[in-house]
C-alpha cells in the first residue's frame, strides 16, 4: 500500500487504501498528498471540532452534509445525502488546495464510509483512481502509530480543481430495481435495517425487492482497519458478486453505499475503468415514494418493478 506505480509514477497510489506509514512518508515527499478530515457522526456533534483539536498534519476540514452534499432537508426525493452540485464541490476541494493533478487521501474516523464518500466524489468529479485514496484504520490508526498530529483550522489554499462530474455510474431508483433484476445490489445498511426490524432515520423500513445485506461495518476488522483484499473478495463472492456481473450498491443515504463501492475495487472483483454503480439517493429515496415496493426479512424477495 502507498506510494509508488508499476508505471513509474512514483506519486501515483497503488491501490485505494493506504496506511498510516506511507501517508507519513508521503507527506514529507517533495510532491505530498492533499488530505482531507471527514470526520462525521450521524446527529452530531460536528466533525469540525474534532478536526480543531487534532488532525493530521496540512489535512483541511470538509463536511459531510454541507460540502460532500447538497441540502436536503430530512430527506425524500434525491435521499438525505443528494450528490453536491459541481460549484459546492469545486469550492470545498480548491480551499483544500486539490488540483487537477492532485494526490489526495480522505479519513474519518468511524469504519471509513465518509472518507469512501470523498473518495468516490473525487473520482466521480474526474480524479484518475491512482490519484484518490483512503486513509487505512482512519484517524484511530493514524494516532495508533505514534504520527504526528496538527491543530487549528488549515488556511484556505489555492487550488485549481476544475469538478467534471460524472465519472463513476450513479443509477436511480429504476437503475437500482433493474441491478436488483439482472445482477447484484448490495445494500450496505445494518442488517436489522435491511431486514425491516429497526428503522431509525428513514419512514419506512425494510429494503430493496432483490436486494442483499452486505453492511459495510464487515469491510472493517476490530481495529478498524480495512480487510484483505483476499478476505473482501471472499466476503463478497459469497455474495453473489463476481467478476463481469452487474452490480450496484446503496445504503441509507448514499454514503455508506460508496465504501461498498471502494471495496470491490480493492478486492479486485471490479476494476476502476468499470466501477460498481452508486444509488445515490439509496433507501432515503426509495422509501420516499410510496409506490414503491418494500421487501423485509433476510432474504432478498423477489426483485421489484
Amino acid at each position: 500500500m502507498g506510494a509508488g506505480s508499476g508505471a513509474g509514477d512514483e506519486t501515483a497510489w497503488t491501490t485505494p487504501i493506504v496506511g498510516p506509514e506511507a501517508l507519513a512518508a508521503a507527506l514529507r515527499s517533495a510532491d505530498p498528498p492533499v488530505v482531507l478530515d471527514v470526520r462525521w457522526r450521524l446527529g452530531g456533534p460536528h466533525g469540525r471540532a474534532d478536526h480543531l483539536t487534532g488532525h493530521v498534519p496540512t489535512a483541511g476540514f470538509v463536511d459531510l452534509d454541507s460540502e460532500l452534499a447538497d441540502p436536503a432537508g430530512g430527506g425524500g426525493p434525491g435521499g438525505r445525502h443528494p450528490l453536491p452540485s459541481t460549484a459546492r464541490l469545486e469550492k470545498a476541494l480548491r480551499l483544500c488546495g486539490v488540483r487537477g493533478s492532485s494526490r489526495v487521501v480522505a479519513y474519518d474516523d468511524g469504519d471509513g464510509s465518509v472518507a469512501a464518500r470523498a473518495w468516490w466524489l473525487l473520482r466521480w468529479a474526474g480524479l484518475p483512481a491512482d490519484r484518490v485514496a483512503v486513509l487505512d484504520g482512519g484517524w484511530a490508526a493514524w494516532r495508533a502509530a505514534g504520527l504526528p498530529r496538527d491543530t487549528g483550522p488549515l488556511a484556505p489554499q489555492d487550488g485549481t480543481i476544475v469538478v467534471r462530474p460524472g465519472r463513476m455510474p450513479v443509477i436511480d431508483a429504476n437503475g437500482a430495481a433493474a441491478v436488483a433484476d439482472v445482477g447484484v445490489l448490495l445494500d450496505a445498511r445494518a442488517a436489522v435495517r435491511y431486514r425491516g426490524e429497526q428503522e431509525p432515520v428513514d419512514p419506512r423500513a425494510g429494503h430493496v425487492p432483490g436486494a442483499v445485506s452486505a453492511p459495510s461495518t464487515e469491510h472493517v476488522g476490530p481495529d478498524g482497519r480495512w480487510l484483505s483484499r483476499e478476505a473482501l473478495a471472499e466476503r463478497f463472492g459469497g455474495l453473489g458478486v463476481v467478476r463481469g456481473r452487474t452490480v450496484g450498491a446503496y445504503c441509507g443515504s448514499g454514503v455508506a453505499a460508496a465504501s461498498v463501492v471502494l471495496a470491490l475495487e480493492y478486492a479486485g472483483l471490479r476494476t476502476p475503468e468499470r466501477p460498481a454503480s452508486l444509488y445515490a439517493g439509496s433507501w432515503s429515496d426509495w422509501c420516499s415514494d410510496r409506490s414503491r415496493p418494500v421487501a423485509t426479512g433476510a432474504e432478498p424477495g423477489e426483485p421489484g418493478p
